[in-house]
């Protein structure tokens, strides 16, 4: 790598921004952006805080053609994902920079934006406080901090690509400040625009259910293999590297996985390390349990934990609805006789058992009683949308739901859909040139 400008000098007005060094790696340059905004966009007396992003851009292109290159902002899953790190471009990033400078935009609280965790929240006097604090934390506020970010980049109208969560925030993006986009694409995050969250798990349970059936029809020597790591995690006490306790229900986040494409066969691979021989007779192994805690820890991602379920909440508390939801489904109970796998749910458990969480179990109850959740999307608006728009709908995603997505496309002017089976919610790690392609001239004349 080469750094080819010189170090960043920080600007003396807060309400400008600082242009990090550029550096040079394969086929890229980087930059860093960190603008400082305010943490309650109505409110001009508000605290500030930074927000960080990175811009990419082609070594195709010199530095004139960089600079009248549109803007494309990436926003990322999550909720609190970080922007994407890469040092060269493949996937949907090859393809995009063709005709863009793209900026990857480290939500507000994650990455190098300020961060929002134990840490940080513990210097507020109450959970009352923290909860307070992270209600600025939501997709409203992302799209607040983008329309600024463009301005202070001079940019006109840019096209929002948002996966997952990200494609959430851009539903709120054309609710809030359609004027600030030239063109909209989604993968895998078509959110429902109204309703409690209850309705969101009944669909994910029953999607992340058919996808249990699926994998242990691939390896059905799983099913027993599976069955026996639970019942040996319910005689024996087997410890992850951090010292607590792997528990059954914390062993079924493993079902992470069956959201991807090739990476559900990933999962197959995990297992077969699951077991080793020792003088005492059957233990899980340290390779196994070190790659589970990988899995199943929360400490690099936080805000996921504490505000997924209010992603969904306009006017109304989540009360910990997948929590209320599971007793729907007892197939997922830890106690069934035979386990499935779970998918993205959180339930307050995990803030008991995974000790980066534990100290936000308080706030976390907080979040889960608050009822006066604004509104995240304009229907009204979506209705008489002008924004040319394209989504890619997977048929089988267990964390997006087809049928809910398909509900929330029908509401939408100017949306052009694709369905597809090929894919599941991970498709751009896939094939992620190709359906960026796709969706970009679906919103071509």
């Amino acid at each position: 790598m080469t750094a080819v400008s010189p170090a960043p000098v920080p600007l003396p007005h807060a309400d400008l921004h600082e242009i990090g060094r550029t550096v040079v790696m394969r086929g890229l340059r980087a930059t860093g952006h960190t603008f400082n905004v305010p943490l309650d966009h109505r409110d001009t007396t508000s605290e500030r805080i930074e927000v960080f992003a990175r811009e990419y851009s082609s070594l195709e292109h010199d530095d004139d053609a960089v600079a009248r290159l549109p803007w494309l902002l990436f926003l990322q899953g999550g909720p609190g994902g970080r922007g994407v790190r890469t040092t060269q471009l493949s996937g949907w990033m090859k393809a995009a920079a063709r005709d863009f400078r793209i900026l990857m935009l480290d939500q507000r609280g994650t990455g190098r934006s300020t961060p929002a965790d134990a840490a940080t929240l513990a210097a507020l006097p109450t959970p009352q406080a923290q909860a307070d604090y992270l209600s600025h934390f939501r997709a409203d506020a992302i799209v607040a901090d983008a329309e600024l970010i463009r301005a202070r980049l001079g940019s006109a109208p840019w096209t929002v690509f948002g996966q997952s969560y990200g494609g959430f925030c851009t539903l709120t993006y054309l609710s809030n400040a359609p004027a600030g986009i030239e063109r909209a694409l989604i993968t895998g995050g078509l959110a429902p625009l109204a309703g409690a969250p209850d309705e969101v798990y009944r669909a994910t349970f029953a999607r992340v259910e058919e996808r249990n059936r699926e994998y242990f029809s691939w390896y059905p020597e799983d099913r027993e293999l599976v069955t026996r790591i639970a019942r040996h995690l319910r005689e024996v006490e087997e410890h992850l590297p951090d010292g607590e306790r792997l528990t059954v229900r914390r062993f079924q986040m493993v079902g992470s996985f069956l959201g991807g494409n090739t990476r559900v066969h990933a999962l197959h691979y995990l297992l077969e390390d699951a077991f080793t021989t020792t003088p005492d007779g059957p233990r899980l192994s340290a390779t196994f349990l070190e790659q589970v805690q990988g899995i199943v820890s929360r400490a690099s991602q936080p805000l996921y934990a504490l505000m997924h379920e209010s992603i969904y909440c306009q006017g109304g508390a989540s009360s910990w609805a997948a929590r209320r939801v599971l007793d729907e489904y007892p197939q997922f109970r830890d106690d069934a006789a035979e386990i499935l796998f779970t998918g993205e749910m959180v339930y307050p458990w995990y803030f008991e058992e995974d000790p980066a969480l534990r100290p936000l179990r308080a706030v976390a109850d907080v979040l889960a009683a608050k009822e006066d959740w604004g509104p995240l999307y304009d229907a009204d608006v979506l209705a008489t949308n002008v924004v040319p728009a394209a989504a890619a709908v997977y048929r089988h995603d267990i964390y997006v739901d087809r049928n809910l997505s398909l509900t929330t496309a029908a509401g939408i002017r100017n949306l052009a859909v694709w369905e597809t089976d090929e894919f599941h919610h991970d498709g751009i790690a896939d094939d992620g040139e190709a359906i960026f392609e796709r969706l970009l001239g679906m919103t071509r004349p």
